[in-house]
């Protein structure tokens, strides 16, 4: 089973928006707040974005060798779509929307998001087929 992801931002204050805002209506909760991170829970599994004095970049390059996206349950199709609406007003970028909501190919209905920083996530809706 999986404890906890750590993500290392560059701006913490951008990823508290961007992820803070997708966690909570994927109901998520807040866990840990200190100066330079945050956590969100769900169950046993959770999140932390932290802004770490010893970052090297100020850019996540989901294409370089590492961490290429993360992929969270949706509830449902509606569930996805208002996600998909609100999402460029907490910085994030709707991936592939001429594909939308099948870009993963058929019988996977997804959305694809990209963040100010690089992060990319996958918004998969449980047990749909195209």
């Amino acid at each position: 089973m999986l404890h906890h992801i750590e993500l290392w931002v560059p701006d913490l204050g951008r990823a508290v928006r961007s992820w803070g805002w997708l966690l909570e209506r994927l109901g998520y909760t807040p866990y840990q707040d200190w100066p330079d991170g945050r956590s969100w829970r769900s169950g046993e599994t959770y999140l932390v974005f932290e802004q770490s004095p010893a970052l090297t970049g100020d850019r996540h390059d989901r294409t370089r060798p590492g961490l290429n996206h993360l992929a969270l349950y949706v509830a449902g199709r509606a569930e996805l779509d208002v996600l998909v609406d609100e999402a460029p007003g907490f910085g994030w970028v709707v991936l592939f929307p001429e594909r939308y909501p099948y870009a993963g190919g058929r019988g996977h209905c997804a959305a694809y998001l990209e963040d100010t920083d690089g992060f990319e996530v996958e918004l998969v809706v449980r047990g749909v087929s195209g």
